[in-house]
């Protein structure tokens, strides 16, 4: 698995802003009319159901920013495969702010554990292929990072994190280049030596514009296996190859058996289902 990374400052800044959307101006008015002040309690994460585990940073984040006084402390990994009824970390401390951070820590990590477990489906589906699954910009607005991070720990790989860290030329910018080779040489004299190209193909006829001129990577778009293997075949080695288009659990092993290196699924971020995660509570003392 490739190694996990989460800008500890990128985790605070959205757990900040969770927490301040659920409690607002008055806070927990339930959690305080209800539960005493001096009351702590001890509770579990489980999940409901088989899956892969993705967020435990933000959800420790969500419990420690409301009160450093709760001790939040991890069964499983991030990145690790639980079945239905596994204990994901165990809570304690004061039993007002485990009951008030429980939906934000289980939000986070729900999305991201979905996330990542629809992704290692896809990983699983192409197993023994020289294609990585990978993901899009197809992302929740503002939990880009966090969704990619769950892609990781699910098994996949990140394409480009946004429109400023790689060149992606697609069709509609082909066509107002004014065609492939055009489109490429403009790309070529506008970035930097470190910067990435990949353009984006819907057939074999612009294939040899691509070879001319010369990228780093070629997509091929909504083509059918068979074209893309013949692309595989043509390109020989020299450039990367990714397939996009008409991807899911049924087509993406046909898809991977065709040689391609890389696999593009939007639907690992915009279609995956959150993992049903709990907490159950036990009052410890009062």
């Amino acid at each position: 698995m490739t190694a996990l990374f989460l800008n500890p400052l990128l985790i605070d800044e959205a757990v900040r802003r969770a927490l301040d959307e659920d409690l607002g101006r008055a806070g927990d008015i339930t959690t305080n009319a209800t539960i005493p002040a001096a009351a702590t309690a001890t509770a579990v994460i489980a999940s409901r159901q088989p899956g892969v585990i993705s967020g435990l940073p933000l959800a420790a984040a969500a419990f420690r920013i409301l009160d450093p006084m709760v001790r939040f402390e991890p069964v499983a990994q991030d990145g690790e495969r639980v079945a239905a009824g596994g204990v994901v970390a165990r809570v304690s401390g004061p039993a007002r702010s485990i009951l008030s951070a429980e939906r934000v820590a289980l939000n986070f990590m729900g999305r991201l554990s979905g996330v990542a477990a629809h992704t290692a489906a896809y990983v699983d589906e192409v197993r023994g292929t020289p294609a990585r699954i990978v993901c899009t910009r197809k992302t929740t607005p503002g939990l880009r990072a966090f969704e990619k991070y769950a892609v990781k720990c699910g098994g996949g790989a990140n394409h480009r994190y946004g429109l400023d860290d790689a060149v992606l030329i697609k069709d509609n910018h082909v066509a107002v280049a004014g065609g492939v080779a055009q489109a490429l040489r403009a790309a070529k004299a506008a970035v930097g030596h470190l910067v990435k190209i990949e353009i984006e193909i819907d057939g074999l006829a612009q294939l040899d514009a691509v070879l001319a001129e010369g990228a780093d990577v070629v997509l091929f778009d909504n083509m059918s296996p068979s074209d893309m293997a013949e692309g595989v075949r043509r390109v020989a080695g020299r450039m990367r190859t990714e397939a996009s288009g008409n991807v899911n659990l049924q087509t993406v092993r046909a898809i991977a058996e065709s040689g391609v290196d890389m696999i593009s699924v939007g639907a690992l971020t915009h279609s995956s289902k959150v993992l049903d995660l709990g907490l159950d509570v036990e009052i410890s003392a009062r």
